[in-house]
């Protein structure tokens, strides 16, 4: 007998908006007292992932999409979650492929495995080449990592090669060997100092009992990934998905279809999307969110970029790698939430040697109250400086916004 279509439910884009907020933390109010670790893993079982990124322009990444949800927080309680530290620590976090270079609960390593067993396959072609071309190199590097890790790249005595006209990184076949040892899940990050990684054998830094734990199959393990992404984007695109721990399209959607079946996707359609849509089932449907919050151009509310234009009517491009004189908004721009709405962008730098918070550009978006935006603006970068231990903000006149925030920043 044939199985009747499943009903699809209609969500207006507002909706939908609010549902997508609400699934990120941000229908939340931020703690009003002290900020300990419990309210880190929370945002962390919402989020399930914080991307990582070496630009400290104005701050770390990974660091602000806790700061956007829960305000003022001492970053060395996360420190201590990533093992970003000199002291000895059990980490809660580890660093992996998921979504792009990102933090990921160690208790989801299982879950990565079958992307480590493909790495012969899977990474971008220079990391391929080197274990195809040098696995002798491989095996030395492990031997130097197990008998004096944690490393440094440099540890490996390969020298760095000329820079190369289009090449991000200028990595020597010492780095790009150990990076596909990353990338395979034989070693890892046991700490960052600086930022530079040190790698160490897997076993010496991940728990025993997460490398202890049964290698789901790969249809297990990216069902489960689909069902994070899922919760965390509350009604999203097969593509939105797909997208939060780079799966393949062959694998989202028939992970998809699985748990269509289980009733854990609802099919809904929502107004103004082109594609179907499909909604968690146990969303929050919250009637109105009060967020106000800068976002990263990594946070996992925008970091895919057709969805933030579906969501918010925000084309929003980074412009770190675009020539200046060529950059619309700025070099790290932030778009601004208030309310339901993206309503701004702000290009920050933090000046750490003056002590200032820089403005370098502000940019309103169509629609929004100046006057409401600029003062709003100017209380989550007063806040912002005092969470960055900044004595001041300055704001420079570039952007249609500036002068107002300028004022209201004045005015604080």
């Amino acid at each position: 007998m044939a199985v009747p279509p499943r009903r699809v439910r209609a969500l207006s884009a507002s909706r939908a908006r609010r549902i997508a907020l609400a699934a990120q933390g941000f229908a939340d109010p931020r703690p009003t007292g002290r900020v300990d670790a419990r309210h880190l893993r929370r945002v962390l079982d919402r989020i399930a992932i914080l991307q990582i990124d070496s630009v400290n322009v104005f701050s770390r990444a990974h660091y602000l999409p806790v700061f956007a949800r829960l305000g003022p927080y001492p970053r060395a309680l996360l420190d201590r979650l990533t093992a970003y530290t000199s002291a000895p620590v059990r980490p809660e976090l580890f660093e992996y492929w998921a979504h792009a270079a990102s933090l990921v609960p160690v208790r989801y390593q299982p879950l990565l495995r079958w992307r480590m067993e493909r790495a012969h396959i899977e990474p971008w072609p220079a990391i391929r080449r080197i274990a195809q071309e040098n696995p002798g190199l491989l095996e030395d590097c492990v031997r130097l990592v197990t008998e004096q890790g944690p490393i440094r790249a440099g540890d490996t005595g390969i020298a760095r090669p000329a820079p190369r006209p289009g090449h991000m990184w200028n990595w020597h076949d010492g780095k790009t060997a150990l990076e596909y040892l990353f990338y395979a899940g034989r070693v890892t990050t046991a700490r960052r100092v600086n930022f530079e990684r040190y790698y160490d054998l897997t076993e010496r830094v991940l728990p025993s009992a997460v490398l202890a734990a049964p290698t789901p199959s790969r249809a297990e393990a990216t069902r489960e990934l689909v069902r994070l992404s899922a919760r965390a984007l509350g009604v999203a695109t097969e593509p939105d998905l797909r997208d939060y721990f780079r799966l393949s399209h062959h694998d989202c959607k028939a992970r998809v279809a699985d748990l269509v079946e289980t009733g854990e996707l609802l099919p809904v359609a929502v107004d103004g999307w082109s594609a179907p849509a499909y909604l968690w089932h146990e969303a929050r449907q919250p009637r109105q969110v009060r967020a106000r919050a800068l976002l990263s151009p990594f946070d996992s509310l925008i970091w895919f970029r057709e969805r933030a234009e579906r969501l918010f009517d925000l084309y929003y491009r980074i412009e770190i790698y675009t020539p200046a004189a060529k950059r619309v908004h700025g070099y790290y721009v932030l778009p601004f939430l208030l309310g339901e709405s993206i309503v701004a962008r702000v290009d920050l730098k933090s000046d750490r040697q003056s002590g200032v918070l820089r403005v370098q550009s502000a940019h309103s978006q169509d629609g929004a109250d100046p006057n409401v935006v600029a003062n709003q603006l100017a209380a989550e970068l007063a806040l912002t400086a005092q969470w960055l231990e900044l004595d001041g903000i300055e704001v420079m006149p570039r952007g249609d916004l500036a002068p107002r925030l300028a004022k209201a920043v004045a005015d604080i």
